[in-house]
């Protein structure tokens, strides 16, 4: 469908041509035409479909057709690094109109706090905030929200996740019962929708993909002892052309040392964690972003709060806790309809735990053979046993990366 079909204000549309789209992506076509319907909105959709768009694209149109624009619009984001990418696709879209954004969130001095204030007295078509900066300035009266009309919630089972439902309800307290709101999540249990029962009136429901791996990613699981993982990624790391990659571990001490072992085996990584100040958590990332450092490692955290185009390896260090959590970091890679490959690595206390991970997919990951040299494998019958039930029948396929990286001529 291409977006011209929307009729969107032609300043708005000229913004999306000069940002190279075309054509919208499943969760934007069934959601722009009911969030310009003014319909409040539950929507499920995987990472990497396009949803931030499919909300900030009818918002942004409406608000070109409105005379109130004074704190018009509130989306609600998990994490700053969220927010700072939200705002950063409000400012494309809305280069060719006057639609003005502000970014609210901890971590900054008390010079940012008192822009942020002036910048809310004064008006701002939208205000993307995390949730405890935002009660601060609510609950010292600097920010009005009395004339709201668009309320977002992006990630919301990741706010709950964190424990910010309580933050939510308060937050809410401050704004007009009529509005639109709108809620996106990359998955629906039950606390969601006991979430979007309370917020929301007679909400449309919209559900993509739900909780399942985009089809671009080429998934690998490797069976291995915690003394082979480092031999196995650096033999990986070095003999196949991988220009960013992307590697999840389970804690923060762990983000660090890995940090340290890979830069000491010479490779350019940074590790990111929560102990960075936050212009180094950003400057990291620009970094990434840029390709000028090609490996990152962090927690869970970067699986929601990273937005980086041409991720081409996602690297499971450790099996996540939760299934769903091995979506949104896989979701990292082959965003937008591009390819990439995700490979985990599962040692024998993280077996059941990929179990897990295989039952929501419903489908068995690719067992990839550990290279003779690295010493013998674990044993892999536990994991096919506890899951052989749960699976659908499917072809075994193997794709081995193992192909080594052509040499100048005349090296050794």
């Amino acid at each position: 469908m291409d977006f011209q079909e929307f009729n969107f204000n032609p300043e708005l549309f000229e913004g999306l041509l000069a940002m190279g789209f075309r054509n919208a992506t499943p969760i934007q076509q069934e959601a722009i035409p009911l969030i310009l319907s003014k319909k409040d909105l539950i929507a499920c959709a995987q990472t990497g479909t396009g949803k931030t768009g499919a909300y900030l694209l009818p918002i942004m149109n409406m608000i070109t057709g409105t005379e109130i624009r004074h704190n018009n619009t509130l989306i609600l984001a998990p994490t700053r690094e969220l927010a700072q990418q939200i705002d950063l696709q409000v400012e494309a879209l809305s280069y060719f109109t006057n639609i003005s954004s502000l970014t609210v969130y901890g971590g900054g001095d008390g010079i940012a706090y008192e822009q942020q204030k002036r910048s809310m007295r004064d008006g701002v078509d939208i205000i993307i905030a995390t949730p405890g900066r935002l009660i601060s300035h609510l609950s010292s009266g600097a920010l009005k929200l009395d004339q709201l009309q668009h309320l977002v919630l992006d990630e919301a089972d990741r706010m709950l996740d964190m424990g910010f439902y309580d933050d939510i309800m308060r937050i809410v307290s401050f704004l007009p019962k009529e509005r639109q709101t709108v809620l996106f999540s990359a998955t629906m249990p039950p606390k969601i929708r006991k979430l979007a029962s309370t917020l929301l009136s007679n909400p449309e429901q919209i559900s993509i993909a739900i909780s399942k791996p985009a089809a671009g990613i080429n998934q690998q699981a490797y069976i291995v002892h915690d003394s082979q993982k480092v031999k196995l990624l650096t033999e990986l790391m070095k003999n196949v052309d991988f220009p960013s990659i992307l590697i999840f571990a389970s804690t923060k001490e762990k983000v660090k040392n890995l940090g340290k072992v890979f830069r000491g085996l010479g490779f350019k990584a940074e590790a990111f964690h929560s102990d960075l100040g936050q212009k180094e958590r950003e400057a990291i990332l620009l970094e990434f972003k840029n390709k000028r450092v090609p490996v990152l490692i962090g927690t869970d955290v970067l699986s929601r709060g990273i937005d980086v185009e041409g991720i081409s390896l996602v690297i499971n260090y450790d099996v996540p806790h939760d299934p769903e959590d091995y979506i949104h970091r896989i979701g990292r890679t082959a965003r937008a309809a591009t390819t990439g490959t995700a490979i985990t690595l599962v040692n024998d206390k993280d077996k059941r735990k990929f179990a897990n991970i295989e039952k929501l997919i419903e489908r068995q990951i690719d067992r990839m053979p550990l290279p003779e040299h690295l010493g013998q494998a674990p044993d892999q019958s536990s994991i096919k046993e506890e899951t052989s039930a749960d699976r659908k029948p499917r072809k075994p396929q193997q794709r081995k990366f193992w192909k080594k990286k052509s040499k100048p001529a005349g090296s050794a």
